[in-house]
C-alpha cells in the first residue's frame, strides 16, 4: 500500500478518536470501518495513473485495504483484519502526544499453494541449469584462451632457450595473425639473421686462419730449409721472408681497419668537405706509382661540391681502389676517373683497362677475404679485404658501391652517394 494512503488513514483515525474520545463507534463495526476505507480508496483512486495496457486493476478482494486492522492502545483488536497482532506491521496513532491506538498492516504470507511452490521449484532448477551452463562455457572458453596464449609463449620460451644454446636453426610455427603471431615471425627473422651471422663468423674465422696459415707455412718452410742447410742464408732468402712478413702485416692491418670500420660506423664524425678534391689529392699521392706501372690516368671530375662526410675514410676508400688498380691492372694500362652529379646523388666512376673479373665472381668481389683466383690472385699480394673495406666505408655514408665488367675487358667500379644541391646528404 502507498504510504501516503496509509498515513492518511492514520490521520482520519486520529480525528475519529478526538471526536469520539474512544474507539467505541468503530469497535467491531465493519460497516463504518468499510465506509471509512472506501472513502479513502475513492479519494486516491482518481489520482493514480492508468494501468499499463493489458494490466488490470486489482480486484477488491485482493485490495490491500483488506489487510488493515485497528488496535487500541493496549493492542487489542478493534476492527479489521482478524489475524493476530504479531502478524501485523504496526504504526502508532498519536493524539495530543499520547498513543491511543495502533494501525496495523497484515504481513504477506509466503507462497503456500502447491502450484506456486512447484512453479518456484521449476524456476529455481532452470536458474541453476542456466548458471551451470554459463559456468561450463566460461571454463571451456578460459581453457581455450589460455591454450591460445600459453602455447605460443611456451614456444617462444623454448626457442629463446635454444638460441641461448646457439641452435640458430630454431623456428617457431605461427598459427595466427595477431600480436603473438607477429612476435613469432619476428623471432624467426631474428633466428635467421643470427644463423646467417654465425655462418659468416665461422667462415670469417676459417678464412682468417687460412690467410695466416699460408705465409706462416712459407716462412716456416724457408727457415727450416736454412736450418737444415738446404737453402743458403743469403740476401735472396731474407727478401723472401721479408715479403711474407709484409704480406702478413698488410693482412693484419686490413683486418684491424675492417674491425674499426664496423665499430666506428655508429660514431662516424662528418664535416663539410669536397669529396672530389680529396680524390684529386689521393691521385697526386699515387701519381708516381701509377706512372711507374705505365698506367695512364684520365681524370674528368665535375665542379667542386661541398658534402657532409669523413675525410679520412674517403682517403682510405680512394687509396684502396687505387692500390687495387696498381696490383691487378696489366702494364701498360689505363684508368678513367669521372664523376656525375644529379639533384639526388653523386657518382664517382673508376674504369680500368683490365683484365676484368669472371662473371661468377662479380657478385662476391666485395666479400671479405674473397679473391679471384684467375687473374687477380694471391700472388699479387692482395689480402682480399681492400674492396670489403671500401664497401664498409661507402655504406657508412649511406652510399652504394658496385662492380661490373666493361666491353673493353676492364673493370668498372661505381660509387654512388646520396646528395642534394643544398650541400647535405641523406645520412645526416
Amino acid at each position: 500500500m502507498d504510504m501516503k494512503i496509509f498515513n492518511e488513514l492514520d490521520y482520519r483515525l486520529s480525528i475519529e478518536y478526538k471526536t469520539e474520545q474512544s474507539w467505541d463507534r468503530l469497535r467491531n463495526n465493519h460497516f463504518v470501518w468499510r465506509e471509512l476505507l472506501d472513502s479513502i480508496h475513492r479519494k486516491n483512486k482518481d489520482h493514480r495513473p492508468p494501468p499499463p495496457p493489458g494490466l488490470r486493476r486489482k480486484h477488491p478482494k485482493d485490495s490491500p485495504f483488506r489487510r488493515i486492522a485497528l488496535f487500541d492502545a493496549q493492542k487489542n483488536r478493534v476492527v479489521g483484519n482478524l489475524a493476530p497482532i504479531k502478524q501485523h506491521q504496526l504504526q502508532a496513532i498519536i493524539v495530543t502526544g499520547k498513543i491511543v491506538g495502533w494501525l496495523g498492516m497484515h504481513k504477506r504470507k509466503g507462497i503456500s499453494r502447491p502450484r506456486e511452490i512447484e512453479f518456484l521449484k521449476q524456476q529455481t532448477q532452470i536458474f541453476y541449469l542456466i548458471a551451470g551452463c554459463i559456468l561450463l562455457m566460461t571454463t571451456l572458453l578460459a581453457w581455450w584462451l589460455s591454450r591460445q596464449l600459453l602455447i605460443p609463449i611456451q614456444q617462444l620460451i623454448k626457442g629463446t632457450q635454444a638460441l641461448s644454446s646457439r641452435q640458430f636453426q630454431t623456428k617457431i610455427k605461427t598459427h595466427s595473425n595477431d600480436e603473438l603471431g607477429q612476435l613469432a615471425d619476428d623471432f624467426n627473422t631474428m633466428a635467421q639473421i643470427l644463423e646467417k651471422y654465425e655462418i659468416m663468423r665461422q667462415q670469417w674465422l676459417t678464412d682468417i686462419s687460412h690467410e695466416l696459415r699460408t705465409p706462416l707455412s712459407i716462412m716456416r718452410g724457408e727457415i727450416e730449409a736454412m736450418q737444415d742447410g738446404i737453402r743458403d742464408f743469403n740476401h735472396e732468402a731474407l727478401n723472401s721472408l721479408h715479403f711474407e712478413v709484409q704480406r702478413m702485416s698488410r693482412l693484419v692491418d686490413d683486418l684491424r681497419q675492417l674491425s674499426l670500420a664496423d665499430t666506428e660506423a655508429l660514431s662516424l664524425k662528418k664535416q663539410p668537405i669536397n669529396p672530389l678534391q680529396i680524390l684529386r689529392e689521393s691521385l697526386k699521392l699515387y701519381h708516381t706509382q701509377l706512372a711507374q706501372h705505365n698506367i695512364l690516368v684520365e681524370e674528368n671530375l665535375q665542379a667542386d661540391i661541398i658534402w657532409q662526410a669523413n675525410a679520412d675514410k674517403l682517403r682510405q676508400l680512394y687509396s684502396n681502389i687505387l692500390e687495387n688498380t696498381l696490383r691487378y691492372v696489366d702494364s701498360p694500362g689505363s684508368l678513367k676517373i669521372f664523376s656525375e652529379q644529379t639533384k639526388t646523388q653523386l657518382s664517382i666512376n673508376f674504369i680500368d683497362s683490365g683484365p676484368g673479373v669472371p662473371e661468377e665472381s662479380i657478385g662476391r668481389l666485395f666479400d671479405r677475404l674473397y679473391r679471384v683466383e684467375q687473374s687477380r690472385n694471391r700472388a699479387k699480394g692482395g689480402s682480399g679485404l681492400g674492396l670489403a673495406i671500401c664497401k664498409n666505408i661507402v655504406e657508412m655514408h649511406s652510399g652504394k658501391i658496385t662492380a661490373t665488367n666493361v666491353s673493353s675487358g676492364g673493370l668498372w667500379i661505381k660509387i654512388v652517394f646520396p646528395y642534394t644541391r643544398n650541400g647535405r646528404n641523406s645520412c645526416l
